[in-house]
């Protein structure tokens, strides 16, 4: 039957939701299990999926990037479940979360997304987060999708220059 497997995917998830002080990206999440090949892509999205419904995690998306983070609901249940997790799939995700820490951190720390305003022109939401805590957000209106578009790409690669330069201006006597 698959609701065992399908039960221990979801508490492989949440367990690496607990071991991480930051939300992880889908991409992250599925690099993991596709990597290790532990199930296929769309067993994974089920699985996150039904953790959605069940308020065991929360779901942040941009157009680009889908974030979970494991709610209080989340915690409990891994500690009432997580020893149904193998060691030998604990010490996999340990694995994984020490060697990449610092690239996943950095992946879902900067946020870029545009919407279409009210005024007809767009809006670029920028942001720059370590952990939970918001360290810089910008909002800024430009008359185009392209131009939105290609900001969005843009802060990927200049956000921590753009970062420096505010604080530096900012902290000027």
């Amino acid at each position: 039957m698959m609701s065992e497997p399908l039960t221990l995917y979801k508490l492989m998830i949440l367990y690496m939701l607990k071991q991480v002080k930051f939300p992880l990206a889908n991409a992250q999440i599925s690099e993991f299990f596709l990597d290790k090949e532990y199930t296929t892509y769309f067993t994974l999205q089920q699985a996150l999926s039904e953790l959605i419904e069940s308020h065991l995690i929360k779901l942040e998306s941009t157009r680009n990037s889908s974030r979970y983070e494991i709610t209080r609901e989340g915690e409990e249940t891994l500690s009432f479940f997580g020893k149904k997790i193998s060691s030998a799939i604990i010490e996999d995700i340990d694995t994984y979360l020490k060697e990449n820490k610092v690239r996943l951190r950095d992946e879902v720390g900067l946020i870029s997304d545009y919407y279409k305003s009210t005024n007809q022109d767009y809006v670029v939401h920028c942001a720059i987060r370590e952990g939970k805590t918001q360290l810089l957000e910008v909002n800024i209106s430009v008359p185009d999708k392209e131009q939105a578009e290609h900001m969005c790409s843009r802060w990927n690669k200049e956000s921590q220059q753009i970062y420096s330069a505010i604080m530096q201006s900012l902290m000027k006597e």
